[in-house]
């Protein structure tokens, strides 16, 4: 990993972390998933952080899901479920950071990118924002059982069911109406709203708002269930292959439901 894909940044009480492959829509490698989870370890081994921001580098997305690159040496069900349990990790360790957490959003927020900002606690988007999992016309993968819950939570199963099923990105508006953005602003507000959010928690009683993250994550988590025999089952897939060779040759792939 490039040292400035992943731009841990502190000032003052604040912790940033800025995903930093504009060129590649902040599209996550793996080591920048490895960064993400070593900024929540600082964020919570610093008692002088009481706040974490992320965000995107650019305009262009906040994080246009994982490096599509790296799934090419994927073979087995067992490779996706590796995968899957690697995201649930990272996300999981941000959901449990004990300061508020806000993204800040503009442009695409799909896949591991959608994933990352619904763990965080409050999301501030631009009208440029878009987000989803257009799995079903890209690579033809899956997610994780956490990630659906994420997903179900956030926007319930009938929101839910048309992003996914319908492969389609969300507006930063439809978002909104759907309760997952907690702010909607122009592209030249974007940083003034989150600014101004961030230094309103820092007023807060940070127990209080620590006990109210925790209790709204453990609810969520309370009855979710096993999921590695879907994840196995579509990561080994024929489609799945095919989806990765096209979305990167730019080939359109015959799906045959194999």
């Amino acid at each position: 990993m490039s040292a400035d894909e992943i731009i841990i940044g502190r000032e003052g009480p604040v912790l940033t972390v800025t995903f930093n492959r504009p060129e590649a829509r902040n599209a996550m490698t793996w080591d920048m998933y490895e960064g993400l989870y070593a900024a929540c370890e600082t964020a919570d081994g610093d008692d002088a952080v009481r706040a974490m921001l992320l965000r995107g580098a650019g305009s262009a997305a906040f994080v246009a899901g994982t490096d599509i690159s790296q799934f090419t040496e994927f073979t087995t069900g067992a490779d996706g479920i590796a995968y899957e349990e690697k995201i649930t990790r990272v996300v999981s360790r941000l959901e449990t950071v004990r300061v508020p957490t806000v993204a800040a959003v503009q442009g695409f927020c799909v896949g591991g990118g959608l994933a990352i900002a619904a763990v965080c606690d409050l999301r501030i988007a631009d009208r440029s924002a878009r987000f989803g999992v257009p799995v079903a016309r890209t690579i033809g993968n899956c997610l994780s059982m956490n990630t659906y819950s994420l997903l179900l939570h956030h926007l319930g199963p009938g929101r839910t069911l048309d992003m996914l099923l319908r492969a389609r990105l969300f507006t930063a508006e439809e978002a909104h109406a759907a309760g997952f953005v907690a702010e909607l602003c122009d592209a030249e507000e974007l940083d003034e709203r989150t600014g101004a959010t961030v230094e309103r928690l820092l007023g807060h009683a940070p127990l209080s708002m620590w006990a109210a993250k925790e209790a709204v994550r453990r609810m969520r988590t309370a009855a979710l269930p096993d999921g590695d025999d879907i994840v196995a089952g579509v990561f080994a897939s024929e489609d799945f292959a095919a989806g990765v060779r096209g979305f990167l040759t730019k080939e359109t792939t015959h799906w045959t439901g194999r």
